[in-house]
C-alpha cells in the first residue's frame, strides 16, 4: 500500500465576520499568549463562525481528491491550511513531501519581475535547488507556452498566462503533493485539456487535491470526491452519491422564465414515460411523451416549439424541436404532443426547458428554462457523467 502523504485530523478554522472584532480578538490573543493565558480555540466569540469544522481525512500517493461544495463552504480555507498559508485553530495536519500549489491566479508572482525570474523564485519556495530548477526550466517554459514572453514582466501577463505559468511551475517540478483551487477554469480549453492529461500522468507519484465547480472534470479524474458544506466534510466511497448530494443543494435555484410577456403564457405541460411510470420518469430506451398547451400572440403565424434537455450542470445536451411541416394555424392557443422514442438519455436526473419561437426561429415568444425535472431509470451504465448511452451490438474476435 502506498504511503500516506496528507493526514488531516479534527481540523477546524474560525473567522470573524466583523473586522473590528477581528482586530480586537487578534490583539487579545497575542496578549494572552504573551502573558501565558491563551484563549480556548474551541470557543466561538461574538461574530465568529467555523469556516472549517472538525475535518478529517487522509490521502495516499496516487490519490486524486476532488473537493466540491457551494461557494463559502470552506474549500479554499482548507486548501490554504494544507499549504501552510494559514494555521488551524484546532486539529492537526501532517504533510509528507514537497507541496506545489495553485490557489489563486498570480499568487506568489512578483509583478515587476520577469517570468524567468519568477520561475526561480517559485521553485525555491517549493524547496527546489537552483540545479533542479535549471534542469526543469525548459520543460516549464514549453508547457506554459510562454517562450516569447518569458523575459517580460509578469504584470503584463493576462490571467490565462498567469495560470499557464503557475501550473507549469507547480506540476513540472514534480511535487509530492499538488493543490489546485479552481484556477484552471481561467485557462482556455486546450490548456485545460493539457493540464488534466498531465495530472493523469503525475498520479502514480503524487497526491492531488482539486477544488472545482466543474463536476464532469471531478467525476472523470478523481478517485475520491468529498463534499464540504457549511464547513463540515461529507465523505462517501460512492462518488456518484457525493455528486448527487452536491447537486441537490441547488435544486431550487435552477428554474426561471427567461423570455415571455403578458400575451404569451404556458397553460399546461406534462411529461409521461409510459403508463407504468409516474410523470417525469422514463425508462432508458423507452418512450417519452410530452404534451402541452401554450397561448401566444394572435399575430404570430405558425410558432415553433423546442424542448431542451439539460444535465445537472444546466448544459443543453439534447433537443427536440417542431418537425418541418407542422403548422399551428390556431387563434393563439397552441396544443402539441410529441413522442420521443427510443429515449436514449443515460440513467440519471435531468432538467427540461420549453422554448417557443416565431415561425422563422428569430424571436423567443416564451422560454421556461430548466422548469421541469425528469428522471431516467434503467440498467444502462452512467460512466464518467456521460449524457447518452448507446446500446451497441458488440462482437469479439480472437487473435
Amino acid at each position: 500500500m502506498s504511503e500516506v502523504l496528507i493526514n488531516v485530523s479534527g481540523v477546524s478554522k474560525k473567522f470573524c465576520r466583523d473586522s473590528k472584532y477581528s482586530m480586537f480578538y487578534g490583539l487579545k490573543d497575542i496578549a494572552g499568549s504573551f502573558l501565558g493565558v491563551p484563549s480556548d480555540p474551541g470557543d466561538l466569540r461574538n461574530g465568529e463562525f467555523w469556516s472549517v469544522d472538525d475535518v478529517s481525512f487522509e490521502l495516499r500517493r496516487g490519490d486524486c481528491l476532488g473537493l466540491i461544495g457551494p461557494n463559502g463552504a470552506g474549500k479554499s480555507t482548507l486548501l490554504k491550511m494544507l499549504n501552510g498559508i494559514i494555521m488551524p485553530d484546532k486539529g492537526r495536519i501532517e504533510i509528507r513531501g514537497r507541496v506545489g500549489a495553485m490557489i489563486e491566479v498570480g499568487a506568489g508572482f512578483h509583478p515587476m519581475l520577469s517570468g524567468r525570474e519568477n520561475i526561480y523564485i517559485n521553485g525555491a519556495i517549493l524547496g527546489f535547488s537552483k540545479m533542479e530548477i535549471d534542469a526543469g526550466f525548459d520543460e516549464i517554459v514549453e508547457f506554459a507556452e510562454l517562450r516569447d514572453f518569458i523575459d517580460s514582466p509578469v504584470k503584463h501577463y493576462s490571467s490565462g498566462m498567469y495560470v499557464r505559468l503557475g501550473f507549469a511551475i507547480a506540476a513540472q517540478m514534480k511535487p509530492d503533493i499538488l493543490l489546485i483551487d479552481e484556477v484552471l477554469a481561467v485557462g482556455d480549453v486546450g490548456f485545460r485539456a493539457k493540464c488534466y492529461n498531465h495530472l493523469a500522468g503525475m498520479l502514480k507519484d503524487t497526491a492531488v487535491v482539486i477544488v472545482s465547480h466543474s463536476i464532469p472534470h471531478i467525476d472523470r479524474y478523481c478517485n475520491k470526491v468529498f463534499l464540504l458544506a457549511g464547513g463540515r466534510l461529507e465523505t462517501n466511497d460512492d462518488t456518484a452519491v457525493t455528486i448527487e448530494r452536491y447537486y441537490s443543494l441547488f435544486d431550487q435555484e435552477s428554474s426561471s422564465v427567461i423570455a415571455g410577456n403578458e400575451g404569451n403564457s404556458l397553460r399546461h405541460l406534462k411529461l409521461e414515460g409510459g403508463s407504468n411510470d409516474a410523470d417525469g420518469t422514463v425508462r432508458h430506451g423507452g418512450m417519452l411523451r410530452v404534451q402541452g398547451e401554450v397561448f401566444v400572440e394572435r399575430a404570430v403565424k405558425n410558432p415553433n416549439v423546442l424542448i431542451a434537455f439539460l444535465n445537472r450542470e444546466l448544459q443543453v445536451i439534447a433537443v427536440c424541436r417542431t418537425s418541418p411541416g407542422i403548422l399551428f394555424n390556431t387563434d393563439g392557443l397552441v396544443k402539441f404532443s410529441v413522442d420521443i422514442s427510443p429515449f436514449l438519455l443515460n440513467v440519471g436526473d435531468y432538467k427540461v426547458s420549453l422554448i417557443v419561437y416565431d415561425e422563422k426561429y428569430q424571436r423567443h415568444l416564451l422560454w421556461h428554462n430548466a422548469s421541469w425535472s425528469i428522471r431516467v431509470i434503467g440498467d444502462s451504465i452512467n460512466y464518467g457523467g456521460a449524457a447518452v448511452y448507446f446500446d451497441g451490438k458488440w462482437e469479439s474476435h480472437g487473435a
